[in-house]
């Protein structure tokens, strides 16, 4: 896996149409994550943490401000630009796992590898061993239905490493887990992220995960309110 990519956002600003005029969902946004950081966003819910995601992912182009990350202009993208980008850089993990049903645990991650254009035994080896580094090497022909909440996100995550990406972004990864799938799925989050050096931020309510990331980041109103930075090693400790 690539290396992961620094984040830089300066001045960013984004705002929706309603039936009442413009609503603005970031207000001035500066943010930067190194490569290879492990960063957590909180804040409630309206905050704009799911627009902050959608820009960095390529899901959504910026309005207004920079942002950049690894080396690409994401306000200079549109279309097939960042369509292009998303399939070279970012992973994403969500938080109601967003698996096919009909599909198997290993069924579901090759797909994603078909953008990367491999050959199909060489998707086929790669979906083999991701699923295997997320410790689920038995369980590769179970579906869904099959799986509990905790199995299901190691599968998400897995299909998340399917294009070897740079960036990480998992929205609310835990949020339907209980505490033990919770803790196994961040602690797994973690591990990926030492082995594979590729940048994570994870949104999350919840204080205990935000507080384990070596840089934690509060959204409010759309204008970040904090963003703290400690040894990755404390916060699992205080965690």
């Amino acid at each position: 896996m690539a290396a992961g990519a620094t984040i830089s956002v300066k001045g960013l600003a984004h705002a929706f149409r309603s039936g009442s005029g413009s609503v603005s969902a970031l207000d001035g946004v500066d943010l930067e994550v190194p490569a290879g950081g492990y960063a957590s966003l909180m804040g409630s819910s309206g905050a704009g943490k799911s627009t902050l995601l959608a820009i960095l992912g390529g899901l959504e182009p910026p309005q207004r401000g920079s942002v950049v990350v690894g080396d690409t202009d994401l306000s200079r993208l549109r279309g097939d630009g960042l369509a292009r980008y998303r399939r070279s850089t970012v992973g994403f993990v969500f938080q109601h796992f967003g698996l096919i049903g009909t599909l198997s645990a290993l069924e579901n991650v090759e797909l994603a590898t078909i953008l990367t254009r491999l050959p199909r035994p060489a998707r086929r080896a790669r979906t083999l061993a991701l699923l295997h580094a997320v410790g689920l090497g038995q369980r590769t022909t179970h579906k869904p239905g099959e799986l509990s909440g905790g199995e299901r996100q190691r599968v998400a995550i897995a299909r998340a490493l399917a294009n070897e990406p740079r960036l990480i972004l998992a929205d609310e990864p835990t949020g339907n887990l209980d505490e033990a799938s919770a803790r196994g799925v961040i602690e797994l989050l973690e591990q990926l992220h030492a082995e594979r050096g590729c940048t994570v931020l994870v949104v999350t309510h919840n204080r205990a995960i935000a507080g384990r990331a070596s840089q934690q980041i509060a959204l409010s109103r759309g204008r970040i309110l904090a963003a703290t930075c400690h040894q990755s090693g404390e916060g699992r400790r205080s965690g």
